[in-house]
């Protein structure tokens, strides 16, 4: 049985700019898909994938528009990708970059296996679902996509472009919009995502490339990979309590269900990573309290609410146990920038 898989909260905020750039509210698009839009104020936070796929396919609907991936890959920064989007910055060539994006994948999502190989004159980057995982949202692989090609103009030059891209997903009802993306050949329905690049584009060195900057935040990725893997049933329980409490508080089985898991191996697995699932629920709750408290535009008794509290009285006890005053008193006692 595997885990729900996450992706890192910082991805699903280029979505929402891109949502904001239509003209859509995208803070009733987040709590439609059961993501509450403060969680993306935590730049380390994660997101279910369940959660961010139907935000995706909110964020369609409410478009109307099937490209909608592609057009979101453009509000993705290297902030996007924390130490990573760095990394690959500083690389000295595409190589170099994509042999990092593959490296350390994980620490931004585990949504995705990726693989790249070398040919005889070309280097092919594949990704797919991992067997027995949900697959993402097909606008999210889009964007994924056109998120690589872009770096690799943004890197080497603004007309360079793969010479072929594969897709997985249906051929859309109007190709245009993937073709002026990707400007190259393109097959739908493909048996892999797949993207093939020109060998000696490759591996040309690049003059902005800086191996003391790259090998600083790689030190950075390597413990944030380390942590992950070190706390990895508590990370998702902790993206689920965050997924589901806006429904009221989650029992143990209840998040032992949507992780694939039967109870027994939930408290098995917290247990070996030195938890548990109430020191969790409440470390949860806390965190996300003291997020909503900063926001005036958030009453107490909907934060009560947001974190699954059956009224608010019971919030107010569960916060005066965590920092030794009322919700009210809290936050008159603060300045919020």
């Amino acid at each position: 049985m595997t885990a729900e898989p996450t992706t890192l909260a910082s991805w699903t905020r280029a979505l929402r700019k891109q949502l904001d750039a239509l003209g859509l509210d995208s803070t009733e698009l987040c709590r439609a898909a059961g993501l509450e839009p403060n969680l993306l104020d935590d730049p380390n936070a994660r997101c279910p994938l369940s959660i961010t796929t139907r935000l995706w396919q909110l964020a369609v609907q409410a478009s109307g528009d099937p490209a909608l991936g592609l057009k979101t890959s453009q509000f993705v920064s290297p902030t996007t990708f924390h130490a990573l989007g760095y990394a690959l910055v500083a690389s000295s060539s595409l190589r170099e970059m994509f042999e990092r994006i593959v490296r350390y994948h994980r620490v931004v999502s585990d949504a995705l296996e990726l693989e790249l190989r070398a040919c005889d004159d070309s280097y092919e980057f594949r990704f797919w679902v991992p067997a027995g995982s949900p697959p993402p949202a097909p606008e999210a692989l889009d964007a994924f996509a056109a998120i690589y090609v872009r770096s690799c103009r943004n890197r080497l030059n603004r007309d360079f472009a793969p010479l072929a891209v594969h897709l997985q997903r249906a051929a859309p009802a109007d190709p245009e919009p993937w073709y002026s993306t990707f400007r190259a050949p393109l097959s739908f329905s493909a048996a892999d995502n797949l993207l093939r690049f020109p060998r000696a584009a490759f591996e040309q060195r690049l003059d902005d490339g800086n191996p003391e900057l790259a090998e600083h935040n790689e030190a950075v990725l390597k413990r944030t990979l380390e942590q992950l893997q070190a706390s990895h049933w508590s990370a998702k329980v902790r993206a689920c309590l965050q997924a589901q409490l806006p429904d009221g508080e989650p029992s143990a089985e209840r998040v032992a269900q949507a992780l694939h898991l039967s109870l027994r191996s939930l408290q098995r697995h917290l247990a070996e990573e030195g938890s548990g699932y109430e020191s969790l629920l409440s470390e949860t709750r806390r965190s996300l309290a003291l997020q909503h408290m900063r926001d005036p535009r958030c009453s107490i008794s909907e934060i009560a609410y947001l974190l699954g509290f059956a009224d608010t009285s019971s919030f107010s006890r569960a916060f005066k146990r965590w920092t030794g005053q009322a919700p009210s008193q809290y936050r008159e006692g603060r300045e919020w920038p």
